[in-house]
C-alpha cells in the first residue's frame, strides 16, 4: 500500500538500496540491485507476475544467486512467486530463475492479513486509500507541502473526522490542493499512479485476514529458499506521546490520520489469528519493543504479529513506512523524510541496525 518505485523525481526506496549496496560493499560481495514497478494495489497475482518478469528481465542471463526483498505486500508477491505450489500463468522460461532465489525476505508485510484492509474495501475506505495514497507521494517528494496549503486544507476538511469518513467531495478538495505544489510533469505521474489506487483494489481485498487464510494454505514454502521477516510496533497513539512531534499543521494532520489507522488495524477478527511467536521470536521482541505484544500491536498498518514469517531477522519500534527509511530526521542536513507522525521516534542508529540486520541475513551463506 502507497508504495512506488521512482514517482515525481523520488526514488521511494533509496535510503534501503543505499544501505545494502554499501553493506555489501563492505562484505567484498559485489550486488545488483532492481526495483521492481508493481502496481500499488493490484492483485497479488498480477504482482507477482511483474515481479518475476522483472527478474527475468534483469537476472535471467546470469547464474548467480538471487534475493528478494519484500515490503509491506511486496513481501506477499515474493513469496506468490517463489511458490513451488502456485501457478502465475507464466511460461516456465519466465519462471526459471526460482531455482537460484536463496533468500525471501519480508519487511511489514500482512502475512496473516490486517483488518485496516477491511475499512479500504468499503466505498469510503476506498476514497480515503486515494487520498493517502497522494498525501504519501507529496510528503515523500516534495516534503511536507507548505504552510498555506494545509491551512487551507485544514479549514476546508472541518475535522479528521470527516475526511476518515470518506466523503468524496472532500477527499477531491484535498487532492486538488495538494497537487498544487508539484510542477506540471511531476502532478501527470502522481495523476497516473492515483488512476491505478483508484481502478484496481485487488490487493486491498487479498490482504483481508480472511482471505490471508486461504493465502497461506496454498502458497507453501520452497525448501531451497531462507525466509526471513523485519517487524515493527508503533506505540499506541496518545496525545502525550505526539505532543513533542506535532510542530505544525501537516504534522498535526498526519498525527491524527495515524491515531486512527492504529484503531481500525487493532481491531483484528477473532476466527483468524496470526502469528504464534516461538520462544526465540518472544524474546528479541520483548527486548526491542516496549509495552506488551498482543493482537492490537502494529505500525498503523499491519499488525506486529502478522508480520512474522520464517526467521525473525530484526525487530524495533516504528511505523509502516520508518524501517524503510522515511522517517523524521532530527540530524543536520536531513536525509531523510517522514511520512506521517506516529510517535515511534525511528531514527538513523534505528534504520541503520536494521539495515545491518538484513544484510547479514542475506550475505549468510
Amino acid at each position: 500500500m502507497f508504495g512506488f518505485g521512482q514517482l515525481a523525481g523520488y526514488d521511494y526506496f533509496v535510503h534501503v538500496r543505499g544501505a545494502l549496496r554499501q553493506r555489501f560493499s563492505d562484505a567484498g560481495a559485489d550486488v545488483q540491485i532492481k526495483v521492481v514497478p508493481t502496481p500499488p494495489t493490484s492483485s497479488l497475482r498480477f504482482r507477482a507476475r511483474v515481479l518475476a518478469k522483472t527478474v527475468t528481465g534483469s537476472a535471467g542471463s546470469d547464474d548467480g544467486p538471487i534475493h528478494i526483498v519484500g515490503h509491506s505486500t511486496g513481501g506477499l508477491d515474493a513469496r506468490l512467486a517463489v511458490s513451488p505450489t502456485t501457478n502465475l500463468g507464466l511460461d516456465k522460461e519466465l519462471m526459471s530463475w526460482t531455482g537460484r532465489v536463496c533468500t525471501c525476505t519480508s519487511l511489514n508485510t500482512p502475512h496473516y492479513g490486517t483488518p485496516l484492509a477491511g475499512y479500504f474495501a468499503t466505498v469510503s475506505g476506498t476514497r480515503v486509500l486515494y487520498g493517502l495514497s497522494l498525501l504519501t507521494v507529496l510528503s515523500l517528494s516534495v516534503g511536507a507541502p507548505s504552510f498555506a496549503v494545509f491551512s487551507r486544507l485544514l479549514s476546508s476538511l472541518g475535522g479528521i473526522d470527516q475526511m476518515l469518513g470518506g466523503n468524496l467531495a472532500l477527499v477531491s478538495r484535498m487532492s486538488d490542493m495538494l497537487l498544487r505544489v508539484v510542477d506540471e510533469g511531476g502532478r501527470q505521474e502522481i495523476t497516473g499512479f492515483l488512476g491505478k489506487v483508484r481502478i484496481d483494489q485487488g490487493a486491498i481485498i487479498q490482504i483481508m485476514p480472511e482471505a490471508m487464510d486461504l493465502f497461506n494454505a496454498a502458497a507453501e514454502d520452497s525448501d531451497a529458499v531462507r525466509y526471513g521477516s523485519i517487524a515493527t510496533a508503533a506505540p499506541a497513539p496518545q496525545a502525550i506521546r505526539f505532543a513533542k512531534r506535532v510542530r505544525s499543521p501537516y504534522a498535526a494532520l498526519t498525527a491524527a490520520m495515524f491515531s486512527t489507522l492504529y484503531q481500525f488495524t487493532s481491531q483484528r477478527p477473532r476466527p483468524y489469528p496470526y502469528a504464534e511467536p516461538g520462544p526465540e521470536q518472544a524474546a528479541l521482541l520483548e527486548r526491542h519493543i516496549a509495552g506488551e505484544l498482543g493482537d492490537r500491536a502494529n505500525d498503523g498498518i499491519v499488525p506486529t504479529l502478522s508480520m512474522l514469517w520464517g526467521e525473525l531477522v530484526w525487530c524495533g519500534e516504528g511505523d509502516h513506512l520508518d524501517v524503510i527509511g522515511h522517517f523524521h530526521d532530527d540530524e543536520k542536513p536531513a536525509e531523510h523524510v517522514d511520512w506521517m507522525t506516529s510517535g515511534a521516534q525511528f531514527d538513523r542508529g534505528r534504520f541503520a541496525s536494521a539495515m545491518d540486520a538484513l544484510a547479514g541475513f542475506l550475505l549468510r551463506s
